[in-house]
């Protein structure tokens, strides 16, 4: 078993207390790699050497600090088959898959590198004699707190963005793919970044990530996961007002309407849906499919699912793998046998074998005879389970897709554009996908409305929410 240490102010070190904790490859069940069980006194350390390296790094020019991304990227793209492997074996994600977001995370730092060199400050107009601009800061020590299910993408994401308009970082993983991001940081560190600009400490969210958001010395805080836990970081960050952005929590609605092409819906839905074993923010939730093409959908959709490969994430052969955890498991197939219990169906699902009985494998399945107020319709599943339900012509399907506290994103598909661009007005969710689904755009990887999120991450808006504007106003007569 590898073991492993945090990244403290430029040195790898265990955590105060010594104590450790265990990671495991969801494939096997088996234990993986031992790391450092953080508590308050680490968190403590990784902040005071972030605030300590945040001057120099701040006060660097823009160019020297997206030279310095750029070397990153670099650095991961030459690592690229080792980190892909460590999300195979820690996060079961099937190996192509994995390197396809290795080297979309080595795309982050290029891509933030560049654009913030053209992250302007404000000019505002002024009576004669005076002069007035908002200038662009950084906030100071930003406070990363990541996901689980995609854990080096989502690391960069955030890393990126927050580097490279001048913040330093105290980077916490999420627990279960610590060792991921962990190695994630020794490649970064190996590109020359001066010590302390990236801090990385493992532990549970409960506990390091309670301490981080509640620390007076983090100015920013960067959160992706679910509703519950963004709510409580909200009200530890509350203390001392931080400024939070957030990716959260949803059950994205998909509007099938009869004049579909329901073989173009499938393919672009299906990859969706079955990809990284449905453990997507912006993949479908529960779909309102029309009574007139209900049971072709269906059956175009369980066609699809019958052609995903489930199987060991390290054979490229394989199109999805295990889902994160037992417990994320348990939680998947518990709505299936709640829905199955309240009257649904179960449409399709594919038999386990023999290879899928060792680890936390859940097989592509399709729950049919779905109600609107049933709670795998209600509540977000994360997995990959396609939930359909039948709608009329007599349905408010405008009011069924909004009846939701998440407002994340919305899948609508038609051949009347116009229809769809007039529904999509009236949608409280920060995306909406008309015939098509984009895993990510660098112009706008993520924005989302009510329970799902606070600010935008990625692309120029998403680099805006890592500066503060600071007014600036000279009268030149005197």
């Amino acid at each position: 078993m590898q073991e492993y240490k945090m990244l403290i102010g430029g040195a790898w070190t265990d955590a105060e207390s010594g104590g450790t904790f265990v990671t495991v490859n969801p494939a096997t069940g088996e234990a993986l790699a031992r790391v450092p069980l953080a508590d308050e006194r680490d968190v403590d350390k990784a902040v005071q050497a972030a605030r300590a390296a945040f001057p120099a790094w701040a006060g660097l020019r823009q160019s020297e600090r997206s030279a310095m991304l750029n070397r990153i990227a670099a650095a991961i793209r030459e690592n690229a088959r080792e980190l892909a492997m460590c999300e195979v074996l820690e996060h079961g994600t099937p190996y192509n898959d994995a390197f396809g977001v290795v080297m979309g995370a080595a795309e982050k730092f290029d891509y933030n590198a560049s654009v913030a060199q053209a992250l302007l400050g404000i000019h505002i107009p002024m009576e004669r004699g005076m002069t007035s601009y908002f200038r662009r800061e950084p906030f100071g020590v930003a406070a990363l707190i990541i996901p689980w299910n995609f854990p080096i993408i989502m690391m960069a994401v955030k890393a990126s963005m927050a580097l490279a308009v001048g913040n330093t970082c105290v980077i916490k993983p999420p627990s279960i793919n610590s060792m991921t991001d962990l190695k994630f940081a020794e490649v970064i560190q190996k590109s020359g970044l001066p010590a302390g600009v990236i801090n990385v400490i493992t532990g549970p969210g409960d506990s390091v990530g309670k301490a981080l958001a509640s620390h007076p010395d983090v100015d920013l805080i960067g959160f992706t996961g679910s509703s519950e836990t963004g709510k409580a970081v909200l009200r530890y960050a509350s203390g001392t007002v931080k400024k939070c952005v957030m990716e959260l929590g949803g059950n994205n609605p998909v509007v099938i309407m009869p004049d579909a092409d329901l073989t173009a819906a499938v393919k672009v839905l299906g990859f969706r849906q079955y990809n990284n074993s449905g453990q997507h923010c912006s993949g479908p939730g529960r779909y309102y499919v029309h009574e007139k093409v209900y049971d072709a959908f269906l059956e175009k959709l369980a066609a699809f699912a019958g052609t995903v490969t489930v199987g060991d994430p390290a054979d490229e052969a394989t199109f999805m793998g295990p889902v994160v955890s037992k417990s994320h498991q348990e939680k998947v197939e518990g709505y299936i046998k709640g829905a199955l219990e309240g009257g649904a169906a179960l449409y399709y699902q594919a038999e386990k074998t023999d290879c899928h009985k060792k680890g936390f494998f859940v097989m592509p399945a399709i729950v049919s005879g779905v109600t609107h107020d049933m709670p795998i319709a209600k509540e977000e599943v994360f997995g990959p389970v396609a939930v359909v339900i039948k709608y009329t012509d007599k349905d408010d399907i405008l009011a069924l897709a909004n009846d939701s506290p998440y407002g994340l994103c919305a899948h609508l598909w038609s051949s009347d554009i116009r229809r769809l661009l007039k529904l999509s007005e009236d949608l409280r969710v920060g995306s909406v996908f008309i015939n098509c689904q984009t895993l990510t755009n660098e112009q706008s990887w993520g924005t989302s409305v009510k329970e799902s999120g606070l600010g935008k991450e990625g692309g120029m808006a998403g680099l805006a929410e890592f500066t503060e504007l600071k007014m600036v106003t000279v009268d030149y007569t005197v």
